[in-house]
């Protein structure tokens, strides 16, 4: 068995034995037996080294082949320089024939039914969650128009749910400091400014209507990202104005139009984008805290902010229109029902945004976000029945495409970067 130098950078050694070939009578004995392994593709030069100090040379037949089914050297050979260490699973997976598929990093991937399978399953739950929530934070809304107790109550499910998860460790508790909880005051502070404005929009207007103007959050977010110092290529400011367009034109040709609503719609797109902003600059020292961890602190940190402003907004009137709500709708348990789902489903659907980011793209995160908000539209004005203009509907088609556009020429700026910081 002898080490045969291959590749400058490679040291194979090989046992497979061969039909004879022709070696220098004057360096290597006749009787001497050589396992050998030579491709036409790589003919074989003096070696660099020696075996027992006994240089040799070898040529090979041009006719001689090896068998494709045994080795397929087109899948070993993607390393520009040949064999390597990282492409040894390649390796054998190329030897035993089976299909894989193989990163541009070389590294070997999931299957693609596996794959699709949890992304469906990922999509699935986020839009199912969040169309139940919307559909009963509408329907009590509807009966009992105090958002702030709301907004209030929903986070306090979210907190709850978490502390349950921690205290019986069906999620692992991130360890947290003084500057962590710092750190998440701008972001949970933006993020109850988005959520509250955005219960006091559904309050005031129809559920797809607010949902037409919260998909013009990505104009806030290349503003401000502007005036921050972030620029964007043309394609980008491009693709706003369709939303802009589409917005105005549903917010003209709607039926339920109250300024109110539209004013909460906007300020929970800039409480958001802000939310965005501020967490990218002051979480970057905690990427080891999770997607759900994360959110979990935002809400207990959201629900101080929130439920002393709300007492104060609207206290006085919760007990007058709880009996008020249950006088509208008869059945005590059934207002508690709705009350109790909207809580749960706005932690869940978060939730599972959230463990959304950690396992997909921010693109795949983007579009799906923007079909989510075509779901939810949908689905909500075929349980409420709310009247819908022709050129409400275009408005409202117009915006959402334009979001998807914004999708699509944002994902061209992170790819561009990452090849400028590998050059």
């Amino acid at each position: 068995m002898l080490t045969l130098n291959l590749l400058p950078s490679t040291n194979v050694t090989l046992s497979k034995s061969l039909p004879k070939y022709s070696f220098d009578p004057n360096l290597v004995s006749r009787n001497q037996k050589l396992r050998d392994l030579c491709s036409p593709a790589l003919p074989f030069t003096k070696p660099s080294g020696s075996r027992n100090g006994h240089p040799f040379t070898c040529s090979a037949n041009p006719s001689s082949q090896i068998s494709q089914s045994r080795l397929d050297f087109s899948k070993i050979l993607r390393h520009p320089f040949g064999f390597s260490s990282r492409n040894k699973t390649q390796i054998l997976e190329a030897a035993s024939g089976t299909p894989e598929e193989v990163s541009p990093d070389g590294e070997i991937e999931a299957s693609k039914p596996k794959v699709n399978m949890k992304l469906a399953l990922i999509f699935g739950l986020w839009y199912f969650q969040n169309i139940v929530f919307n559909i009963y934070n509408k329907k009590v809304l509807n009966i009992f128009p105090y958002p702030w107790l709301l907004a209030s109550f929903q986070l306090f499910c979210g907190s709850v749910w978490m502390l349950i998860l921690w205290s019986f460790k069906l999620q692992p508790c991130p360890k947290i400091n003084k500057s962590f909880i710092i750190a998440l005051l701008g972001p949970a502070l933006f993020h109850t400014i988005g959520h509250i404005s955005a219960c006091v929009s559904f309050s005031k207007v129809a559920v797809s209507f607010t949902h037409v103007i919260k998909s013009a959050e990505p104009v806030f977010s290349v503003v401000f990202s502007s005036f921050l110092g972030d620029t964007y290529p043309l394609a980008v400011w491009l693709s706003i104005l369709p939303i802009v367009f589409g917005c105005s034109l549903a917010a003209v040709t709607e039926v339920s139009f109250n300024i109110g609503g539209l004013s909460g719609a906007m300020i929970s797109n800039v409480g958001f984008v802000l939310r965005n902003i501020y967490s990218k600059r002051s979480l970057q020292n905690f990427k080891e805290v999770d997607g759900l961890n994360l959110y979990g602190w935002i809400s207990i940190i959201s629900l101080f902010y929130l439920f002393p402003v709300a007492v104060f907004v609207e206290g006085s009137q919760w007990v007058t229109g709880y009996h008020k709500a249950l006088a509208t709708i008869g059945k005590p348990s059934t207002f508690y029902i709705w009350v109790l789902l909207s809580g749960i489903f706005y932690h869940l659907y978060n939730q599972s945004s959230y463990q959304a980011l950690d396992d997909i793209s921010p693109l795949t995160f983007s579009v799906g976000n923007t079909m989510k908000r075509v779901v939810v539209i949908v689905a909500t004005v075929l349980v409420f029945r709310n009247p819908v203009r022709p050129l409400n509907a275009l408005g409202s088609a117009i915006a959402i495409f334009g979001t998807f556009l914004y999708s699509q020429a944002t994902a061209k700026k992170p790819k561009k970067e990452a090849v400028e910081k590998k050059e």
